[in-house]
């Protein structure tokens, strides 16, 4: 489905509604201008596992202005990539994408580890979550059908996993030791220990 212009001001209405700070760029080069006025130079910020910071390049935009970077993307093995998790759950700020945002203004996601959506709730003093115009959804039901469909199967082709999804793009609930799909969460408010700010942006970006 697609959205108009009003049904991105709907969006950013409801968001502001559940107390949740919203604004709109209207392609990746203004988000980028609006991510950069966020976060004060020389900030420590914590990364999650997203396509849509690496599509914007927000890591060397953060580095030129001082800031210490947590990204456990850069991390050699599974022990070294934990212990910068931890270091970005506890950075200033926290910058991720959204796998689904409601048109009435709730945030879903799906992780594997459960890093990413931790740290988008409690840790950081503020949280930014950059949302392409392809993660708007209808509703709940829509939301969780896109992500077990449109970012889930991609994003396990990209790690190489060997789950049913990365092979046939549809999702069975495997019991696989590969499935990524272990920490379901729903966003439905500001949470109380943290600044969140969502920003839409009129492209489509990650998965």
């Amino acid at each position: 489905m697609a959205f108009s212009k009003d049904d991105v001001e709907k969006t950013l209405k409801a968001l502001k509604a559940r107390g949740i700070e919203a604004g709109y760029a209207d392609n990746a080069e203004q988000a980028r201008k609006k991510v950069s006025a966020m976060v004060s130079d020389k900030s420590t910020v914590g990364i999650g596992g997203s396509i849509t910071v690496r599509e914007l390049d927000l890591e060397n935009l953060l580095l030129s202005k001082g800031c210490i970077v947590f990204w456990h993307w850069h991390g050699a093995n599974q022990e070294e990539q934990d212990a910068i998790r931890r270091r970005a759950m506890n950075a200033d700020y926290y910058i991720c994408s959204s796998n689904a945002l409601t048109v009435d203004g709730r945030l879903v996601n799906i992780d594997g580890t459960g890093n990413r959506v931790g740290s988008m709730v409690f840790g950081p003093r503020r949280a930014i979550i950059i949302v392409g115009i392809n993660k708007l959804t209808e509703n709940l039901d829509t939301a969780i059908e896109r992500i077990k469909t449109e970012a889930c199967p991609p994003n396990a082709r990209r790690l190489n996993r060997k789950t049913p999804c990365a092979e046939t793009g549809q999702c069975p609930d495997c019991r696989s030791p590969h499935r990524m799909c272990n920490v379901t969460a729903i966003i439905e408010g500001k949470p109380g220990s943290i600044d969140m700010d969502v920003l839409i942006v009129g492209e489509e970006l990650g998965y």
